[in-house]
């Protein structure tokens, strides 16, 4: 490490070491450097955008990683240095595009999301009826893939219908590695009536143990984005169906749905997506104009009310 951080001015330092002790190091600590390859490092940061860091973040994440596989090929540990990934910069422009207006990449309606399931299940090898029920379970809980693919049958309260979401599950050698339960991402998110019986089917399907996962691949492995994606021909499916902007799977339309049909308390929604800052939260609020002209209203009435004269109290009669 301090070969591959020599010359670092000590504000550029701190910074790079953060970003490999709290994110380089949990996402591929557990691979061997000769494992490491293109793909993982792409799918990682792509794990990082979409946990909504920051531009800049993400940049002296990825700078650090750089440094030091360029240390491993000058050691002759591997032969080309693959965290240097390309592209990162106009999908992070994406997701923060989405973020300032959730609602420009949402489905219309429930039948628009069944729609598209279906066409994913048909676009699929030997039509896997799982991939649509990702996709459905994903959009309707704000999930990721990862949390998906990771969710159990213990995971689920079919009584008051809750999922109690864990820290996202990494894909490894030989199936997933839990990160345990503590962390933002433990989360209490509520399954829609709409859903409840497609997890029903899908508890019934993955047997008693409450271990079993709920959501796997067709031979029984872990789902990511990359495979979802490529299985499903998702981009040729989407572009049909006249929605080329949607990448597998997005939230924003549970999430808006939520605040503004549901009425949820935007304090309880952030619980519910794992936010961190309120504003984050905030950013799924869009009230309409019939909101916005009451809201006017109420205020003028209030400012009317204030500048109206007070009557003034009558002369004192005094009788003997």
């Amino acid at each position: 490490m301090d070969l591959a951080l020599r010359g670092l001015e000590l504000k550029t330092l701190d910074p790079y070491l953060a970003g490999w002790r709290m994110r380089v190091v949990p996402a591929l600590g557990h691979l061997a450097v000769r494992m490491i390859t293109n793909g993982a490092v792409d799918r990682t940061v792509q794990n990082w955008i979409a946990d909504e860091l920051s531009r800049s973040t993400v940049k002296n994440t990825i700078a650090v990683l750089v440094r030091v596989m360029e240390q491993a090929v000058r050691d002759g540990i591997t032969k080309v240095n693959p965290a240097r990934v390309t592209g990162w910069q106009k999908l992070h422009k994406q997701t923060e595009d989405e973020l300032l207006d959730p609602r420009a990449l949402a489905l219309p309606d429930w039948e628009t999301l069944l729609a598209l399931a279906d066409a994913l299940v048909a676009a699929s090898h030997d039509e896997y009826r799982g991939w649509g029920d990702v996709v459905i379970f994903a959009t309707c809980t704000a999930g990721r893939i990862g949390e998906i693919s990771g969710c159990r049958i213990g995971d689920i309260d079919t009584t008051q219908w809750i999922w109690t979401v864990r820290r996202q599950t990494t894909p490894a050698p030989g199936g997933l590695t839990d990160k345990g339960t503590k962390g933002k991402r433990t989360r209490k998110v509520p399954i829609l009536e709409e859903i409840r019986p497609l997890v029903a089917q899908r508890i019934l399907s993955a047997g008693p143990h409450p271990d079993a996962r709920l959501f796997t691949g067709p031979r029984g492995g872990p789902i990511s984005t990359a495979v979802l994606r490529d299985a499903t021909h998702w981009d040729d499916v989407v572009t049909k169906l006249g929605y080329e902007h949607l990448r597998p799977p997005r939230p924003p339309a549970h999430r808006t749905h939520l605040v503004r049909r549901r009425q949820v308390p935007v304090h309880v929604l952030r619980r519910i997506a794992g936010h961190g800052p309120l504003t984050t939260t905030q950013r799924y609020l869009h009230p309409d104009i019939r909101k916005i002209t009451a809201a006017a209203a109420a205020l003028s009435a209030h400012f009317t009310a204030l500048r109206a004269p007070h009557s003034l109290p009558g002369p004192t009669v005094m009788t003997r």
